[in-house]
């Protein structure tokens, strides 16, 4: 994984790999590869961190309307952290995927976890109302 100053380079030009997210509308072209780590410096890795934003947005597979959800991330690092601009790019893929709630926050947690390696990560995901229903989406994982 990158020190700070190795992930540079790639942080500064991050945003030139992916400029047209209009054109990502299946979930498939989502990339987990825009993710990026960098080394934990953390002699003992014991903190945990919380990651929370109100702009998640996907959209219904059924409806083609979109969904708007508050997404919170909360792990316990090893050896990597989570780079937050990179996070931001991962996230705004979503913004025209049809995607159901659950399967959303299942992708999420799983492309998260291939790339930081955490020892626990939780993704909370809380939809907006609609039709009068709250879906809260809770999605875990713990190091085996």
């Amino acid at each position: 994984m990158a020190s700070i100053e190795e992930l540079k380079s790639k942080y500064l030009n991050i945003n030139k790999n992916f400029e047209d997210f209009d054109s990502i509308t299946h979930v498939d072209d989502i990339k987990k590869s825009i993710l990026l780590c960098f080394d934990n410096s953390s002699s003992k890795p014991n903190s945990e961190v919380e990651i929370e934003s109100d702009e998640f947005t996907a959209v219904c597979p059924w409806t083609n309307l979109p969904d708007y959800g508050n997404l919170k991330i909360i792990y316990l690092p090893q050896d990597h952290l989570i780079e937050l601009k990179s996070l931001k790019y991962y996230l705004t893929q979503y913004r025209n995927v049809g995607i159901v709630q659950e399967y959303a926050a299942d992708r999420i947690l799983n492309d998260l976890v291939s790339v930081c390696k955490p020892e626990q990560m939780t993704i909370i995901l809380k939809y907006k109302i609609r039709g009068g229903l709250l879906t809260t989406v809770k999605s875990s994982y713990t190091q085996p």
